[in-house]
């Protein structure tokens, strides 16, 4: 009768024990996210999204004052206004993520008088100061007139703030091309109103793909791109949303797989092919 075989070291009832008391490995951080311009119907409805993805470990609004927010894992960090944005104190603990908006507050909600909304012309030094704070991935809402924005400029930079941003070296950079709502006549006197109410005519001229989408749709698109947004510098036309509009939510209806996902996924395969956009039938991103 042949030996019983002896249990190999590796199979020892004590390593075992040592491989059931040591300890799991880490998991992977999640990032911080940095807001600035959290106002309006959009800063509201992409913050309250991204707040209740429970993707990032904490969440950071620009503020001019102290005060407390009513969304968990939501903080102010406070703008160091009236300084210049370069003078400004880094943050204690490091942003991965940042977003930019420009839409202002809406002065009847006490809370939003408080956040600090940038200009559009303050967009390059805070970008910088982004940077500065650890923020590797940034999203940049761009408003602008519906109808205005030349064919040229749609799908990449448009003006020398713009390149001076992306040259900064973000690791990724997305800048959302949202058209703008028509500012309210109200308070206006009545030739400013007649003046308004005959340049309202005009939207019947601009293509539908063209027209501003829902705050809601625009903050859905912009979650579900932060979860797949490739490396580099990358520029959502206004035809792009307008198509995200149009989506379902989830894995509805929707194109390339479905809902939002389908049209985030179909317009980056196609940005990496750019020669299915040259081809006759294809349609633009």
């Amino acid at each position: 009768m042949s030996p019983l075989p002896t249990p190999s070291a590796s199979g020892s009832p004590l390593q075992a024990l040592q491989s059931a008391l040591r300890p799991p490995p880490p998991a992977q951080a999640k990032p911080r996210l940095l807001v600035a311009g959290a106002t309006g119907v959009l800063g509201n409805e992409v913050l309250r999204r991204l707040v209740g993805s429970g993707r990032y470990a904490h969440t950071e609004v620009l503020a001019t004052e102290a005060m407390a927010t009513g969304l968990s894992g939501v903080g102010i960090a406070l703008a160091g206004v009236p300084a210049p944005i370069a003078q400004w104190a880094l943050r204690p603990l490091p942003a991965h993520t940042g977003l930019v908006m420009f839409e202002p507050p809406r002065m009847y909600y006490g809370r939003e008088r408080t956040l600090w909304t940038p200009a559009p012309s303050e967009l390059p030094a805070l970008a910088q100061w982004l940077k500065r704070c650890g923020v590797q991935t940034l999203v940049v809402v761009v408003p602008h007139a519906t109808g205005r924005l030349p064919d040229a400029l749609k799908r990449g930079l448009a003006n020398l703030d713009e390149q001076a941003v992306s040259a900064l070296g973000f690791e990724r950079l997305l800048l959302v091309r949202s058209a703008r709502k028509a500012q309210d006549a109200a308070g206006k006197n009545v030739l400013e109103r007649v003046a308004a109410w005959m340049l309202s005519t005009l939207r019947f001229m601009i293509p539908q793909t063209e027209q501003p989408v829902r705050p809601a749709k625009l903050a859905e698109f912009v979650d579900a791109a932060l979860q797949v947004l490739p490396p580099g510098t990358h520029v959502a036309a206004p035809e792009l949303l307008w198509q995200a509009n149009q989506s379902g939510s989830g894995s509805g209806a929707g194109r390339a797989g479905g809902g939002m996902q389908g049209v985030v996924q179909a317009w980056l395969a196609a940005a990496r092919n750019p020669a299915q956009n040259s081809a006759p039938n294809a349609k633009p991103d």
